[in-house]
């Protein structure tokens, strides 16, 4: 009985430390055993739930607006903290990357308003520009005669070149006052002698921009009333004269033919 013990304890030795240096080499997960499904089942239906008496409902819908807590529409006593919004507002000294950003953001919208005055600027300068081209070419256009009066300005301006020019050949010799009146005088004269739609249409131009100078309009109009009166005038006194001699032709005649009636 002695060396069957003592058997025992040598062979259980060595096992035991097999078994633990085979542990500790080769490591290995021991599963415990769950139990049945049926069991599981059996388990979780005999557990009673802690919210029994709670049901899902749904929140009735509700067609008004809540307020928020911090609306005016709430009254200051039904607020949840009356008096504290101060208190809970956090203030928040900028930081040097807000102070920069805000800088930036006056210098862009300095350099906008810039931008949008020097476009405006150029555009209005562009329109103004084109309509004073369209006014110019308007204007001269208009000074051109009609297609209907059938009168020619090439030649007509050759003629009124010519006149001036023999005003200036006959004025060569006197005063500086007739030298420059009459080239300007005979000029005009044959202007309106030669082409008088267009001198029609340069006076009438002449007349809308003297029209805003009441003292120039005042001295043309009074000018050209002593120049009509003066011509009319002196058609009159020529037809006058032209009578009187006509008359003293007739009564010559009637003189000379008395004697020669004497005579015979």
């Amino acid at each position: 009985m002695a060396a069957r013990v003592l058997l025992r304890h040598r062979v259980a030795a060595p096992f035991m430390a097999a078994t633990l240096v085979g542990g500790a080499l080769f490591p290995s997960v021991a599963l415990a055993e769950a139990p049945p499904q049926q069991a599981q089942e059996y388990l979780l239906a005999r557990k009673k739930p802690i919210y029994d008496d709670f049901e899902a409902r749904p929140l009735p819908k509700s067609t008004t607006p809540v307020p928020s807590p911090t609306s005016d529409t709430i009254p200051a006593s039904s607020k949840p903290f009356p008096g504290s919004e101060d208190e809970q507002i956090v203030s928040r000294r900028p930081t040097p990357t807000d102070r920069l950003a805000a800088q930036i953001g006056k210098a862009r919208l300095f350099l906008y308003e810039q931008v949008v005055t020097a476009e405006d600027g150029v555009n209005a300068a562009v329109d103004k520009a084109f309509n004073l081209e369209r006014s110019f070419t308007s204007t001269i256009a208009s000074l051109a005669p009609s297609r209907e009066s059938g009168e020619q300005l090439m030649p007509g301006l050759i003629y009124v070149l010519v006149a001036s020019m023999a005003g200036s050949i006959m004025s060569r010799n006197r005063n500086i006052i007739l030298r420059a009146s009459l080239p300007v005088a005979l000029g005009i004269g044959a202007g309106w002698i030669v082409i008088p739609v267009t001198m029609g249409n340069v006076s009438d131009l002449l007349w809308t921009y003297e029209k805003r100078f009441p003292a120039v309009a005042d001295t043309h109009v009074r000018t050209r009333e002593g120049i009509q009166h003066a011509w009319h005038m002196t058609r009159i006194h020529a037809q006058l004269g032209k009578n009187y001699v006509n008359d003293k032709i007739s009564d010559a005649r009637d003189i000379v033919e008395g004697w020669v009636q004497k005579g015979k």
